[in-house]
């Protein structure tokens, strides 16, 4: 087929100079795009660069793809994930990943846990905090978390997001405020394992790749976060255990939390779902990436993928497989 990969990278944004220093955390490089093309010739197809925003507008209208491979994350509004593949709809182009409405509803973490708990998927108690004055009135057992409510890749997450008390809360609700110009999600602390669950595939076909356990070399778990600091000095920070350290077990009922949000959330052909146990040991919903990150590196899912024994070509492959299934290519 000639795929077409849809991307965006962090060069596209020289402008996007205001903010916090982690503003383009999420977008990627020339290597991840270079490693899916070739993944792609790997098997079988030919690969096109598209790119994003009006780029990509140019390149469909006037020689659409058989497929879009999509990671494009889009840029500048809570809906900005949805960008691409709502152009695709449009324009009736079959593509990877999940569509406009989920990948628009999990960026928002508050509604996706909404969502996933109306579905029966436990997750922390949480309140979106819009003003500095709300975050003193919260009603939310301490130790909390703060974080941006629709951003990705850990952005606004850092080592000291563990909030103990109010002062502190208000303090950072405050700072991410000012930083991200958008309302904060704050939700109980939970002190347990961390884990991530890879999902790949369609309905009743969808299965876990596996499950990964990601463990702090240093500190105490119960104060751990897996902050932007942490994944950029990941080799050095922390280790990750496929299968997880803590027995089959809990990895069934992580599996199960991660399949139920995958479900409720109505993600397709792939994604990766952040899981984390609270004081009694239960797992519990954090947040789902429908768009997770492809660094043949580092990526979290590509780490996982290839620990599970799926190659870096094998797990594009099989991304591009359930897409043709589920589009009848």
């Amino acid at each position: 087929m000639d795929v077409g990969i849809a991307y965006d990278l962090r060069t596209d944004f020289p402008d996007a100079n205001d903010g916090p220093e982690d503003r383009l955390e999420e977008y990627d490089s020339e290597a991840t795009v270079e490693a899916i093309a070739q993944a792609l010739r790997a098997n079988g197809h030919t690969p096109r660069r598209l790119g994003g925003g009006r780029a990509l507008l140019h390149e469909v209208l006037g020689h659409p793809p058989d497929l879009v491979f999509n990671i494009a994350e889009g840029f500048g509004t809570r809906s900005r994930e949805a960008h691409v593949p709502s152009v695709l709809e449009m324009l009736r182009i079959p593509y990877t990943h999940s569509d406009p409405l989920t990948l628009a509803l999990t960026l928002d973490k508050a509604m996706a846990k909404r969502v996933a708990a109306s579905a029966g998927v436990p997750t922390p108690p949480f309140a979106v905090v819009e003003r500095v004055a709300q975050a003193g009135e919260i009603g939310l057992r301490f130790p909390v978390i703060a974080k941006p409510l629709y951003e990705g890749s850990s952005m606004g997450i850092r080592n000291g997001s563990r909030l103990s008390d109010r002062e502190a809360l208000c303090a950072c609700v405050e700072q991410l405020l000012a930083d991200y110009g958008q309302a904060v999600l704050v939700e109980e602390f939970c002190p347990g394992p961390e884990f991530t669950v890879g999902v790949l595939g369609n309905g009743d076909q969808a299965r876990p790749i596996g499950v990964m356990e990601i463990v702090p070399r240093t500190g105490h778990l119960h104060e751990f976060i897996y902050s932007v600091e942490v994944k950029r000095d990941y080799e050095q920070q922390v280790e990750y255990h496929v299968p997880p350290r803590r027995g089959d077990g809990v990895a069934r009922q992580v599996e199960q939390v991660a399949l139920g949000a995958y479900h409720a959330l109505g993600c397709r052909d792939v994604a990766r779902v952040d899981i984390r146990t609270d004081a009694e040991g239960m797992p519990r919903f954090l947040e789902v990436n429908p768009l997770p990150g492809l660094n043949p590196r580092s990526g979290d899912l590509v780490i996982l993928s290839r620990k599970s024994g799926l190659p870096f070509e094998t797990l594009i492959g099989r991304i591009v497989e359930n897409a043709r299934a589920r589009c009848g290519l």
